[in-house]
């Protein structure tokens, strides 16, 4: 278990992400003003931006962007395969966007003829037959869009945080692993936020938020690839439930042994 309470069953009655863990651990307001000084270490990296996959995590640090004014520019990757409400949240956050020009958003794809050929070739179910094939997928639809949306940056923001997975829980604030390899630091400004703080923040500020969020989808990523949770299941369970629980990754926050990004 990775530190904190069971989510509801998935069966369990309707009730908003809000009103189920919207509880602030009692040093929350010390992490705050933590997360904003780590904010503002990152803009003044030099061209840093953030990393916004539209979940709840991500959403609390562009309103933080925002409310501080902060020149980081917001990055969100469209694979071609993400839920109808995320991509609902994408126009939201576009049209939001167009009034915070110190924060610019850039939606990357990926290439369109190499999705195609993917999919004639291995056929739209490929990443359930291996691991292989699901980060092949996860290659063409994420890290290769990922490449693009990094190039010439000096650091990125992500929402990354410890009590997430046992692979992610010694995420620390500034992660300098990629600086030497290639150039690159990642910020984390919420390593320590709990999922109450997440949502403490969300409902006293009034953020938007993916509605999967309340059919108990704690972690969202492609449509074939996450599932609602149950009762009693990690945070990421709903991630690639069909593999082994070390594989799942999609490569964007994995490390080789040598400490450089996979």
């Amino acid at each position: 278990m990775n530190g904190f309470a069971p989510l509801p069953a998935a069966d369990a009655p309707a009730a908003s992400a809000i009103d189920l863990y919207a509880t602030p651990s009692p040093g929350f307001d010390a992490k705050l003003h933590e997360t904003v000084v780590t904010l503002l270490k990152a803009a003044s990296t030099g061209p840093v931006t953030q990393a916004n996959s539209l979940g709840a995590e991500d959403m609390v640090i562009t309103h933080l962007i925002n409310t501080h004014k902060l020149p980081i520019g917001i990055f969100v990757l469209d694979t071609g395969a993400l839920h109808a409400p995320t991509l609902t949240l994408l126009d939201q956050l576009t049209a939001q966007q167009a009034e915070h020009p110190h924060a610019p958003l850039t939606v990357y794809r990926p290439d369109h003829e190499a999705v195609v050929q993917f999919v004639a070739r291995e056929g739209q179910d490929a990443m359930y037959r291996s691991i292989e094939l699901r980060k092949a997928c996860c290659g063409i639809r994420k890290m290769a869009p990922l490449g693009r949306a990094l190039a010439g940056k000096r650091a990125w923001v992500t929402g990354l945080r410890r009590e997430q997975s046992g692979a992610r829980a010694d995420v620390p604030l500034v992660d300098r692993s990629e600086q030497e390899s290639k150039g690159l630091l990642k910020y984390n400004p919420l390593a320590e936020w709990t999922w109450g703080d997440v949502w403490h923040y969300i409902a006293s500020r009034n953020v938007p938020y993916n509605p999967l969020h309340d059919q108990f989808y704690p972690s969202i990523g492609c449509a074939p690839c996450t599932r609602a949770i149950t009762l009693g299941e990690d945070f990421r369970a709903g991630r690639w439930w069909w593999e082994d629980e070390a594989a799942k990754e999609c490569g964007l926050h994995v490390k080789n042994p040598e400490g450089v990004a996979a």
